[in-house]
This record gives structure tokens, C-alpha cells and sequence, in this order.
């Protein structure tokens, strides 16, 4: 391939063409019966999208059903090949127009995603530089909050997961999950949250998610209470559909209202800011485009006055989660901790309670598959 011209008549050599793009899935058994206030569990998938130029390979990932794979072979991998790695942005806009019929939100978009964030990380490969670098620190490190907490631990599992944080980690903001199921054991939520501030002491700040489990007023009621524990972050109250819903109850709660995990688009975020629904935007990296669009939801959080958090997946998030300087912290999701400490190679550590990301010089996102774990995690 001579060459591949992009904005301005410039053309690039073949080295910086994606010759490639490859799918596969894994999917993890948990350590456990999971639940949260909506949804119930007992593995998780990873859907791995890489692009190649030459001798580098980038990787990119999300927590999707492997029909997010097919999207990416069928619907992505033609319109990638081809484009030239340099300029992300490009093949990420002609990956949003390719899914059009499909539809964007939900698998397509986490497709979409992927294969975003494993151009980036080819790019940064190719040019020789961590990530962060690439796009420019504006942070010296990435605050994390634990989270778990699921509704399925008995009191003991709760407490060891929160002093492993708090104790053995030194992070100081956890978050457990309530709202079971649907709202109705509003009791055993409040007992258990007391239960988790009386495990971590004053010292570290306590959070809850709901994951939409709760009616509107039930939500106030339950506010109330938590303001008896200093809980400072509640998550999804109710559900994040009606942001009308969520802008009343932001203004008669104590703790910051958070919201955005399913937010697929920017106009979806758009809307979320100019309703006043949330304190605190939560977007992920592998749903809502990748890291061209993340970037782009930073900024419109930060046009609004308002940090940004980043949704689980921490080490898809660390180093874009580091270019941006309204970043609250990024999610240490139990979860998806586990299952990147099991596939790659690179992950790392939370102690203290933030992330030094880029500082070893490590290219990219710092990750590489590691092979041997990962095959018997392998579906497709």
C-alpha cells in the first residue's frame, strides 16, 4: 500500500495504515453470585478488538455480549482497514456512520468503542509514547474509588472486600450497591450501608448505586437516611432514562446525584448536562465511543462546571482519565479489576488511591494480551 491521503492532500506511508482488525471474546466466571439493585450475574464478558499497522498492534476492549464482536467484523473492520492510524477521529466518525441501521446505542456503539480506543493505543505504539503522553497530562495521577459491594455478600464478604480497599489498599472512597431488587428490601439497604460506614471509619468517603432501582420518592426517603451515614455519592436513583427525574431529585438530596454509564452518544450527554441531572457525569470509555468521544464528554462536562468520572473498566480509562483536569476519579470496579488482572499484562496498582499512569514508558495503554491465561477464558 504506497500510501493513504488524509485532510490537506498528505500522504502517509504504509506503516501508518491499519492493514487489520481483529475481534475476539472472553468471557470470565466470577468469583461468586453477583447482583446489584437491577441485574444478576455470574460472569463477565470482554470483547477485544485489535488493529494492526506493520509491526504494532494496538488493543482496545469492552464489557459487551459477543454480538459486539460480530459488529466489529461485519460492520467496522472494512470501514478501519485502510485509514490511517494518526488520525483517530477520522475512522471513528466513519465507524458511527457504517452502524447508522444498526443502531448506535447499546452493542454498536461498545463495537464502536473498541475499536476507538485500540487506535489510539496503535497510534500511541507506533509513535513510541504512553497514551497520556500522547494526548497530554494534565494530572500527575488518577484518583480510583473502590466499588463492589454486591447485594448477594453476606455482611462478612461486605466488610473484607471494603477494609481490602480501605486497609490493605489505602483508597479512600468505596461504593456498595443497594437498591435490591428493584427497590423493594429498602431496610436491608440501610443496614447494610450502616454496616459499611461502621467497617471503613470517618476517614474514607462511602458512595452507593442503585443502578435505577428505585421509584422517585422511595429515592428521597432513602437520601434521607444516607445522610446519617455521610454517604457523599448517590448513584442512579432512579433510572437514568428520565433525566427530568433525576434534575428534581438532585435539588432535594444531600450527596452528589451521578449518573451516564449508558450514555452511548454525546447528544445523549448533552442532554443529561443542559436538564442539570446530574452532579457528576459518569461516561465509559468502551460504550460511548471510545476515547474521541470521551475526550469530547470531558470537555462538555467541564463547559457545564462539573468533574467527570470514569465508569468501570479503570485501565481502558487510566490514561485518557489523565489528560483531563475535571476528572474525579476513575472506578476500580471489582469486577473488571479482576478479570484485566487476569488477561493482560501491565495492569496497575491502586495503592494510596490513585493511579501513576505512563510513568514506566511503557507504549500505548501499557496493556499486551497475555495469551496463555487468556485461552481458557476463550469463546470466539
Amino acid at each position: 500500500m504506497p500510501g493513504y491521503p488524509v485532510a490537506g492532500g498528505v500522504v502517509v506511508s504504509g506503516k501508518q495504515v491499519v492493514e487489520c482488525v481483529e475481534s475476539a471474546v472472553y468471557t470470565v466466571p466470577a468469583d461468586g453470585p453477583e447482583a446489584d439493585g437491577t441485574l444478576a450475574w455470574d460472569s463477565t464478558t470482554l470483547v477485544l478488538a485489535t488493529v494492526r499497522c506493520r509491526d504494532v498492534t494496538g488493543l482496545g476492549y469492552t464489557y459487551a455480549p459477543a454480538a459486539a464482536a460480530l459488529v466489529v467484523d461485519d460492520l467496522l473492520a472494512g470501514v478501519v482497514t485502510g485509514a490511517c492510524v494518526l488520525d483517530v477521529p477520522y475512522p471513528n466518525e466513519a465507524m458511527r456512520r457504517a452502524v447508522r441501521n444498526a443502531g448506535l446505542p447499546g452493542i454498536a456503539a461498545q463495537a464502536v468503542s473498541a475499536v476507538d480506543i485500540a487506535l489510539w493505543d496503535a497510534k500511541a505504539r507506533l509513535l513510541g509514547l504512553p497514551l497520556v503522553h500522547l494526548i497530554g497530562a494534565a494530572r500527575d495521577d488518577v484518583p480510583v474509588y473502590g466499588s463492589g459491594g454486591f447485594t448477594t455478600y453476606d455482611d462478612r464478604q461486605q466488610d473484607r472486600q471494603l477494609r481490602g480497599w480501605v486497609e490493605d489498599e489505602g483508597i479512600p472512597r468505596v461504593k456498595i450497591k443497594i437498591g435490591e431488587p428493584w427497590g423493594q428490601r429498602e431496610q436491608r439497604d440501610r443496614r447494610r450501608v450502616a454496616l459499611a460506614r461502621a467497617t471503613i471509619g470517618e476517614a474514607a468517603d462511602l458512595y452507593v448505586d442503585a443502578n435505577g432501582g428505585y421509584s422517585a420518592k422511595q429515592a428521597v426517603r432513602v437520601a434521607a437516611a444516607l445522610d446519617a451515614e455521610g454517604v457523599t455519592w448517590f448513584e442512579e436513583p432512579v433510572s437514568s432514562d428520565h433525566l427530568g427525574t433525576l434534575a428534581a431529585l438532585r435539588a432535594r438530596i444531600t450527596p452528589d446525584l451521578a449518573a451516564g454509564e449508558y450514555g452511548y452518544t454525546l447528544p445523549y450527554f448533552a442532554r443529561m448536562l443542559a436538564a442539570g441531572a446530574v452532579d457528576c457525569p459518569q461516561a465509559d470509555v468502551t460504550r460511548c465511543g471510545g476515547i474521541t468521544v470521551w475526550l469530547r464528554v470531558a470537555a462538555l462536562a467541564q463547559a457545564h462546571g462539573l468533574d467527570i468520572s470514569g465508569h468501570c473498566a479503570p485501565h481502558a480509562h487510566a490514561h485518557v482519565a489523565a489528560t483531563v483536569s475535571n476528572l474525579r476519579h476513575v472506578e476500580w470496579f471489582h469486577d473488571h479489576v479482576r478479570i484485566e488482572r487476569l488477561l493482560f499484562d501491565g495492569v496497575l496498582d491502586p495503592a494510596g488511591g490513585a493511579l501513576a499512569v505512563g510513568r514506566d514508558g511503557a507504549p500505548g495503554l501499557g496493556l499486551t494480551i497475555d495469551a496463555e491465561r487468556a485461552r481458557p477464558y476463550r469463546s470466539r
